[in-house]
């Protein structure tokens, strides 16, 4: 199989990632910064020669795609499974508030992050699973072809720890950026990650990366 390029990108920021809760399968927009970065970033891959655009179906990676798909005349292609993780009754709470609610699951959740689910959500090895097949699926799909992948920051780390043959536990040791991009080319011997985290285009601006507020 021909080398697939796909080129990994994490949404602009929205007013959930700002406050620190967490998102999970809510559909929150895009702030006012956060379209700002999208159109920086679909600057910033003009010069791409991109086969096809895929996109988590909530709507802060949709827009984050559709800004990039505009520069190439391309559609964008919804997948479910490039959705971040469902944190079920975790959702739209900060890390203070699930402490106080939620004790024992955040304590096991502090002991083993890959395994424990909060109440009615999925665990990261969940995730991990659904997510890693979608985009070898895509890397098969388009086989010689650069790939856009817009997703979200938790999703994203665990594809990036299967390309580095990393285990989950480890997911926490990188960053992923509001409106970063990461490479990885899928070669017939196995992954190869290009770039990481890149933000150059949006000119050294902060970004809260914590998986729980992805």
């Amino acid at each position: 199989m021909a080398t697939t390029r796909l080129i990994f990108i994490r949404h602009g920021e929205t007013q959930w990632n700002r406050d620190l809760r967490i998102q999970g399968h809510q559909n929150i927009l895009l702030g006012d910064l956060g379209r700002v970065q999208a159109k920086k970033l679909a600057s910033r891959l003009a010069g791409e020669k991109l086969g096809a655009i895929y996109s988590s179906d909530l709507d802060r990676a949709y827009e984050t795609a559709v800004s990039i798909a505009e520069q190439h005349g391309l559609p964008v292609t919804k997948l479910p499974a490039l959705r971040e993780g469902c944190f079920g009754q975790w959702e739209g709470l900060n890390s203070a508030e699930i402490q106080a609610r939620f004790p024992e699951i955040q304590a096991r959740y502090r002991q083993d992050n890959v395994n424990t689910r909060a109440p009615g959500g999925e665990s990261c090895a969940d995730l991990s699973a659904r997510a890693v097949a979608a985009v070898r699926e895509i890397a098969a799909r388009h086989p010689g072809e650069t790939v856009a992948v817009v997703s979200h920051g938790g999703t994203l780390k665990t594809i990036l720890c299967d390309a580095l043959g990393l285990p989950l536990e480890k997911r926490h040791r990188f960053s992923i950026g509001n409106a970063s991009v990461s490479v990885v080319e899928y070669r017939d011997n196995g992954p190869v990650v290009i770039s990481l985290n890149d933000t150059f285009h949006l000119e050294g601006a902060w970004f809260d990366d914590e998986d729980l507020n992805s």
